[in-house]
């Protein structure tokens, strides 16, 4: 019963329900390479691969971050800090989650083997960039940026050049979001000696930046449709998305926690799944 316990404490810890982040992405990265449905087993295997990576990824950074988090007063409930959950049972489930990982890209292809090694590197090195770096912003994008990439080598067994593109949108798409998170912690961060462009450049550049970053997302989103020459209902999805990240900037005040966490934990979250139902529908009913 502890055991059940701890890992629903450590699943609430690191968001898991927040998977659907990533997730889409990698399904239209995969929807893309197989135009159409690859198979169960590859469906299965991407989507066992997404969530052990996102799961180890949270687990290492909630185990890094656990002296930062008790300082921090938004942070400082979270289940490390608060006592609820041991730093030896996160670094353990950090090892599991990755090993599991590697075992779903083992039974993808070779090359998806061959690189679980270099995501990992990403996925857990991202933890510790805001130490060093106010560029940790397009870590957090590149470690989430794998995932359509991942996608479409565990269907095709190559690298190319529309994968790029969505990963590329995927980076921009996220390292905007988290200038917009980071204006949470724009103070704490300044005293603390902590690395973000909140804390370097001030909130009113950041906010700046994220949306010339949803611009280029967006952009990279035209660009994978004009490469693969997909047709109206892709362009759609790509036109609601901007819509949505249009939204989000409407309502975000950097000064204002809940309209953050609206921005997003809520406006956000969609983003990812409009994308993959037009893919969706670009894809069958052509």
């Amino acid at each position: 019963m502890r055991l059940l316990h701890d890992l629903a404490t450590l699943l609430e810890m690191i968001k898991f329900q927040h998977s659907v982040f990533a997730l889409p992405f990698a399904l239209c990265g995969m929807l893309l390479a197989g135009h159409g449905w690859p198979g169960l087993a590859t469906i299965f295997w991407i989507v066992t691969a997404c969530v052990f990576a996102r799961t180890a990824a949270m687990s290492f950074n909630r185990w890094a971050d656990a002296a930062i988090d008790a300082k921090n007063p938004r942070t400082a409930t979270r289940a490390i800090p608060a006592g609820k959950l041991s730093r030896n049972f996160a670094l353990g489930m950090t090892v599991l989650a990755s090993a599991l990982f590697v075992v779903s890209a083992a039974m993808l292809n070779h090359l998806a083997l061959w690189l679980s090694p270099v995501a990992l590197l990403v996925l857990l090195g991202y933890s510790y960039t805001k130490r060093f770096t106010s560029a940790s912003h397009f870590v957090l994008g590149l470690a989430l940026g794998i995932a359509p990439a991942g996608a479409w080598i565990a269907v095709r067994g190559s690298l190319d050049l529309p994968p790029v593109l969505l990963s590329a949108a995927v980076l921009t798409w996220t390292a905007g979001f988290d200038l917009i998170y980071a204006c949470q912690d724009y103070e704490f961060d300044r005293a603390h000696g902590l690395y973000s462009i909140p804390a370097r450049f001030g909130l009113r550049w950041a906010l700046r930046l994220s949306a010339l970053l949803y611009l280029s997302t967006v952009l990279l989103l035209i660009a994978v449709g004009v490469v693969m020459h997909l047709g109206g209902w892709y362009y759609l999805g790509v036109g609601l998305v901007a819509a949505l990240l249009t939204i989000e900037h409407l309502i975000v005040d950097p000064r204002d926690p809940a309209k953050i966490h609206t921005a997003f934990f809520t406006v956000n979250s969609w983003v990812g799944l409009v994308l993959f139902v037009f893919c969706c529908l670009d894809v069958f009913l052509k």
